[in-house]
C-alpha cells in the first residue's frame, strides 16, 4: 500500500526523483489511513458496548436476581462500581501493561496514561480500526472479569475489601494473564510469537479461567453465609435473572464475534458457533436437572446458557457450527454436574455458582479448543511453508490439547496463588467479611443505607 501511495504520488507529479521526507510521511499516513475500514470500526464500537451491557445490566440483573433481596441492591451495586474502577486503573496503566510489549509475562509502560493511543491503528493487534477502538473494547472485558467473581463472595463481603481486592487483583491477576495470552510477545500467544501457543480467541482462559478460580479461593476464604446450607438462601427474584441472562447471551455476541476484531466472516462464524453453544447448552442443562429432579426450572435453563457461552469463548473463533453444538451440550451436562453435586460434596458456598459454571466451564472450553479448532474456520496461523497450520486434534495436531492444558494450569496457578496473597492482605489491612449483625441486617441497610424493595417481595 506505502508503494503504491508513492507510485500514484509520482505519476500525478510527473516526478522522477526521490521524493522528500515530508512527502514520504504524508504518503505513510495516507497508506495508514485507507487501510482503515469505517465498517470494523462501527462493529467493533458496537460490540464494545455489547460487552459493557453485559456486566451492566446483564450481569447486575442476572446476579442481583440471584440473591435474596435483603442483598439485591449491594450485589448489583458491586458490578456497576466495577464498571467505573477498572475503566480508571484500565486507563491510567492497565492497557498499557497488557498489550505493550514488555516481557513474556507482563506488558511495558509504553501507553502509560495512553499516551500513543490515538486514531491510527496498531497493526500488531488490528490493523483497520485505530487503536482507541481496540483498547476501548479490551477494556470491555478488563471490567466484566472481576466483576464475575463476585458471585462467589455474594452478600457476605465489605465494600471496601471488595474494592481493594479487585483493585490488586486486576493488576497481579488478570493484566498478566492478558499479556500472556493476547499481548504482543505473551508467553501463551499463538500468532505473536508465544512461547507455547495457546488458543483463546475471546477469554477462556483470561476471563473465565481466571475469574473461576479466584472464586473458588474467595468462597473459600470466606467461609459458608450465616445459616448456609441450613436455611433456605433462594434466588428473590428469577425474573430480574431471567432478563440478565438474555442481556447475557445478547452482548455474547460482542463478547466473541467482536473478538475477530472486524465485520468478516470470522465474526459470523463466532457468532453462529456462540448462539449454538449456549442453545445446546441450555438443552443439556435443563434435560439432566430433568432427568435428576423430575423438573427442569427455569434458573437450570438459564444457568445452562450462560454455561454454554462460557466454554464456547475460547473456541468461538476456530471451531465449526456442530462442534459448537457439542462444546454447548458438553458445558451443560458437566457445569450442571459441578453445581448439582460437586459443590455439595466438597461443602462450600459459592454463592451464585461462579465456579462451577466459568472456572469449570473456561476449563472445559478451553481443553475442547484444542480437540475442535481448524484451519477451516481461522487460518491466520501459519506454518514454516507460509500454509495454514494445523490447528487443533481434529486438523492432525492433537499436541494442541498438551498447550491447551498448559494454558489452564498456568491460568489456574496464578489465579489461585494470586488470588489467595491478595485475600491476606486485605484481610490483614481492613478486614473481608462483613460483620454478623451486618450479614443478618443485609448489606444493602448495613453498606449502603438503602433498600431494593419498599413493599414485600
Amino acid at each position: 500500500m506505502y508503494a503504491l501511495n508513492l507510485l500514484l504520488l509520482n505519476t500525478v507529479t510527473g516526478n522522477d526523483m526521490p521524493l522528500s521526507l515530508q512527502t514520504r510521511l504524508e504518503a505513510m499516513e495516507s497508506a495508514t489511513r485507507s487501510a482503515q475500514s469505517a465498517g470494523d470500526n462501527a462493529w467493533m464500537l458496537v460490540s464494545a458496548a455489547l460487552v459493557l451491557m453485559m456486566t451492566g445490566p446483564g450481569l447486575a440483573l442476572f446476579y442481583g436476581g440471584l440473591v435474596r433481596k435483603k442483598n439485591v441492591l449491594s450485589t448489583m451495586m458491586q458490578s456497576f462500581i466495577l464498571m467505573a474502577l477498572v475503566t480508571v486503573l484500565w486507563a491510567l496503566a492497565g492497557y498499557s501493561l497488557a498489550f505493550g510489549e514488555g516481557s513474556p509475562f507482563l506488558g511495558d509502560l509504553r501507553y502509560l496514561l495512553l499516551q500513543g493511543v490515538s486514531g491510527a491503528p496498531n497493526a500488531d493487534y488490528a490493523a483497520t480500526i485505530p487503536q482507541q477502538t481496540f483498547m476501548v473494547y479490551q477494556l470491555m472485558f478488563a471490567i466484566i472479569t472481576p466483576a464475575l467473581i463476585c458471585g462467589a463472595f455474594a452478600e457476605r463481603m465489605k465494600f471496601s475489601a471488595m474494592m481493594l481486592f479487585m483493585t490488586l487483583w486486576i493488576f497481579l491477576v488478570y493484566f498478566p494473564m492478558a499479556h500472556m495470552v493476547w499481548g504482543k510477545g505473551g508467553f501463551l500467544n499463538a500468532f505473536l510469537g508465544g512461547r507455547i501457543p495457546c488458543l483463546d480467541f475471546a477469554g477462556g482462559t483470561v476471563v473465565h479461567i481466571t475469574s473461576g478460580v479466584s472464586a473458588l479461593v474467595c468462597a473459600l476464604y470466606l467461609g459458608k453465609r450465616h445459616g448456609y446450607p441450613h436455611e433456605p438462601m433462594k434466588p428473590h427474584s428469577l425474573v430480574l435473572s431471567f432478563i440478565g441472562a438474555c442481556l447475557l447471551w445478547v452482548g455474547w455476541f460482542g463478547f466473541n464475534a467482536g473478538s475477530a476484531l472486524g465485520a468478516s466472516g470470522l465474526a459470523s462464524s463466532a457468532f453462529v458457533a456462540t448462539h449454538f453453544a449456549a442453545a445446546a447448552a441450555a438443552l443439556g442443562w435443563a434435560v439432566a436437572e430433568w432427568i435428576k429432579n423430575g423438573k427442569p426450572s427455569v434458573l437450570g435453563a438459564i444457568s445452562g446458557s450462560v454455561a454454554g457461552l462460557v466454554a464456547v469463548t475460547p473456541a468461538a473463533g476456530f471451531v465449526k457450527p456442530m462442534s459448537a453444538l457439542a462444546i454447548g451440550l458438553a458445558a451443560g451436562i458437566v457445569c450442571y454436574f459441578m453445581v448439582a453435586w460437586v459443590k455439595h460434596r466438597a461443602g462450600y458456598d459459592d454463592s451464585l455458582d461462579a465456579f462451577g459454571v466459568h472456572g469449570a466451564g473456561g476449563t472445559l472450553g478451553a481443553i475442547l479448543t484444542g480437540v475442535f479448532a481448524t484451519n477451516a474456520v481461522n487460518d491466520a496461523l501459519k506454518d514454516a511453508a507460509g500454509r495454514p497450520a494445523a490447528l487443533g486434534w481434529v486438523d492432525g495436531n492433537a499436541g494442541q490439547v498438551v498447550n491447551q492444558l498448559t494454558g489452564c494450569a498456568l491460568a489456574w496457578v496464578l489465579a489461585a496463588a494470586g488470588t489467595w496473597v491478595i485475600l491476606k492482605v486485605c484481610d490483614a489491612l481492613l478486614g473481608v467479611r462483613v460483620d454478623p449483625e451486618h450479614e443478618i441486617q443485609g448489606l444493602d441497610l448495613s453498606l449502603h443505607g438503602e433498600e431494593g424493595y419498599l413493599l414485600e417481595v
